[in-house]
């Protein structure tokens, strides 16, 4: 049994394959957490709204504690940053800097969303959770403040995640143009 030869097609799969996973992890990433925010947008802070103050905060506590202590939420919510910028510096020196520039972009723009989160949501998940056990509370006030802070922040965030997204999607379908030749 002699070796084959690698054809020039079985090369050129090998030379992408990296693209394509770093393309389509970071496109599911931000699509997962484009709609975890568009979730919390549309049903969760609504829903919540309906309620009493003393059932909002235990809520969010509750919320905030399951997300802060899942590894799969956290592993996401980072890779979806690193995998859109890893994909774009392998697009980049890959020569396909159309891509490259649309991977970019997601990345800039989830970029963004991390820094709304770490500047503004986690620090009034933590004022939350600073107040205690909510059945001991008895000024609600901050409520009205993490509310109307925290839904708009939310609003963005779901935006520019969905941008990136579609990013990502404009960079697939780039990618898909540049190698099927």
């Amino acid at each position: 049994m002699g070796t084959q030869p690698i054809t020039e097609t079985a090369a050129h799969h090998r030379a992408t394959r990296p693209s394509t996973v770093l393309l389509l992890l970071s496109t599911v990433l931000m699509g997962l957490m484009a709609g975890l925010f568009f979730a919390f947008d549309v049903s969760v802070m609504p829903g919540l709204a309906e309620t009493d103050d003393r059932t909002y905060v235990t809520a969010m506590q509750r919320f905030n504690a399951a997300i802060d202590g899942n590894g799969l939420f956290g592993s996401a919510f980072v890779l979806a940053l690193l995998a859109s910028a890893a994909a774009a510096a392998v697009e980049f020196r890959a020569g396909r800097r159309t891509v490259a520039l649309w991977a970019a972009a997601a990345a800039v723009a989830y970029l963004v969303v991390l820094l709304i989160t770490f500047t503004v949501n986690i620090p009034l998940n933590n004022d939350l959770a600073d107040a205690g056990n909510a059945d001991r509370m008895t000024d609600f006030s901050l409520v009205d403040r993490f509310e109307s802070t925290w839904v708009t922040t939310n609003i963005i965030r779901t935006l520019l995640c969905t941008a990136a997204l579609a990013c990502l999607a404009r960079a697939l379908l780039l990618f898909g143009r540049a190698t099927a030749r």
